[in-house]
């Protein structure tokens, strides 16, 4: 990255380098989460396709999207204690370190060619990347001088677009690898870019934040002893109970795969409710979180719908699209990566949009763009029903329309998304600040266990019925919101 550093010439001492007009060491946390996102994506656009591949682990189309689904709920579920970790024990570039080294250790678990390793690496990459996410933005945050800082967007703009760049390259070349040569050599190239990542975080720690060194809210030595005690107590009973179904011959995977899919849905009500009854809240910040859990749904689901972008839709592309341009085909992973890259060319003309209609006075409320990503997404599971009925007629449904699922679904992402982070923020009570990411991502836990407990449950995802039913059921809601804007304004208070 020396070719992209520049000399700052507002810096004081008139030598210091920058990234792109930004603290040095946003170019260490750029790396760093771009290779993480690699890593990541990469084994993420395989992990369906080699759950029902016949020299995978031949399951059913039905058991790999409850699988993908969980393993998707589990990364942004554990972001919310993976924060704690950075707040209350090690700190954020500590935990950011440990995380980086679980995650490649997940990946080379994956590497191996066994079922009970599989598992274990999917568990240990989903530990990882709950303990990476919340922490490494913390420190992006870190490199600037406050909220007001005028560098600071652009920083996280930038920031962003390092996750995209990892998140379009790596189905590219791992999935590439990983269809057309051997799935577990696949598995430990992602092994290789987590490790690249880790290498480029260790070395350029010095460019970064001294707050980033700092336990903001250390647990005191009581905390520490009752923590460690519960959860010892906890994992004891979890690890009693699987050994009793493995030794009586009852256990199968869904023994595992159910507590988690009902546990993501139970846990983001819990954390609502906690929120919404604390009477140490004033009455503002009361209505607040009765406006944002409006919203809360909402982006449960949506990102239902979305997330089956990598399990649902990359399925079907398998078994019933013709996966070629002209004559050349490309393995299936690739669709994964016509997201990131329409994100990286899109992003700027949504922001350029919205400032243009600010000016004019006529930019969208934030419950008007909420409610458009919802239509959107719901939008693009009804063009999911063509070639889903081309398909129901024995032939093959082309690339092009599934490339038009995914640009319908990144417009509703870029309508919602950005959205939803600002105003949880901005909606969040003062006594949960910090905590407030953390119960936007559960959001997205939840959207993936109602996937994943359907999945369970025997539905067929990629039904004609059942994807107009989603796809109703999303339109139906950004309707409902549409219609009591009002009441939503209201509740939100000053917060536009």
């Amino acid at each position: 990255m020396a070719s992209s550093l520049t000399k700052d010439s507002a810096s004081t001492s008139g030598s210091e380098k920058t990234f792109f007009g930004h603290p040095r060491g946003l170019a260490t946390l750029f790396m760093t989460e771009m290779w993480e996102r690699f890593s990541y994506y990469g084994m993420r656009a395989l992990l369906p396709l080699y759950l029902i591949a016949p020299n995978g682990l031949h399951m059913n189309p039905a058991t790999a999207t409850a699988i993908y689904s969980v393993y998707l709920s589990l990364v942004y579920l554990l972001a919310m204690p993976g924060g704690w970790f950075g707040d209350r024990v090690w700190g954020p570039r500590k935990t950011v370190a440990i995380a980086g080294g679980v995650i490649m250790l997940g990946h080379l678990t994956l590497a191996l060619p066994t079922e009970g390793t599989f598992f274990a690496g999917l568990g240990l990459v989903a530990i990882g990347s709950g303990l990476l996410k919340s922490n490494i933005s913390t420190m992006v945050g870190h490199l600037y001088d406050g909220p007001d800082d005028p560098r600071r967007d652009g920083g996280f703009t930038i920031f962003y677009m390092g996750i995209n760049m990892g998140a379009f390259a790596a189905p590219l070349v791992i999935g590439t690898v990983g269809e057309n040569v051997n799935w577990h050599l696949g598995f430990a190239l992602a092994a290789l870019g987590m490790g690249l990542g880790v290498a480029q975080f260790l070395l350029g720690t010095r460019h970064l934040d001294e707050r980033s060194l700092v336990v903001p809210k250390p647990l005191s030595a009581d905390e520490r002893a009752s923590t460690l005690r519960k959860s010892m107590i906890w994992l004891g009973i979890a690890a009693v109970f699987y050994i009793g179904t493995v030794v009586t011959g009852v256990y199968t995977l869904n023994w595992l795969l159910v507590p988690i899919t009902i546990a993501g849905l139970i846990i983001p009500v819990m954390v609502l409710v906690r929120i919404k009854r604390d009477k140490e809240l004033s009455q503002t910040e009361q209505k607040k979180m009765s406006g944002y859990i409006w919203f809360f749904v909402a982006a449960a689901i949506f990102w239902m719908i979305y997330d089956q972008g990598g399990s649902t839709l990359a399925i079907f592309a398998d078994s019933s699209a013709e996966n070629s341009v002209l004559g050349w085909d490309f393995p299936v992973s690739w669709y994964q990566s016509v997201n990131p890259v329409l994100i990286m060319a899109l992003a700027p003309v949504f922001a350029a949009f919205w400032l243009a209609l600010n000016r004019r006075g006529k930019e969208p409320s934030t419950v008007v763009k909420f409610s458009s990503g919802l239509v959107l997404v719901g939008a693009s599971f009804f063009l999911f029903l063509a070639p889903l009925t081309i398909a129901g007629d024995g032939h093959k449904a082309a690339a092009m329309w599934l490339v038009a699922i995914y640009f319908v679904q990144t417009v509703g992402e870029l309508t919602l998304s950005p959205v939803g982070l600002s105003v949880t923020t901005k909606m969040a009570p003062a006594k949960y600040a910090s905590q407030m990411m953390g119960v936007w991502f559960l959001a997205v836990t939840a959207g993936d266990c109602t996937t994943g407990l359907l999945s369970l449950a025997g539905v067929e995802l990629n039904g004609t019925g059942v994807v107009a039913l989603q796809a109703t059921l999303a339109v139906l809601a950004g309707v409902a919101i549409f219609m009591y804007r009002g009441k939503v304004k209201e509740l939100m208070g000053n917060v536009r």
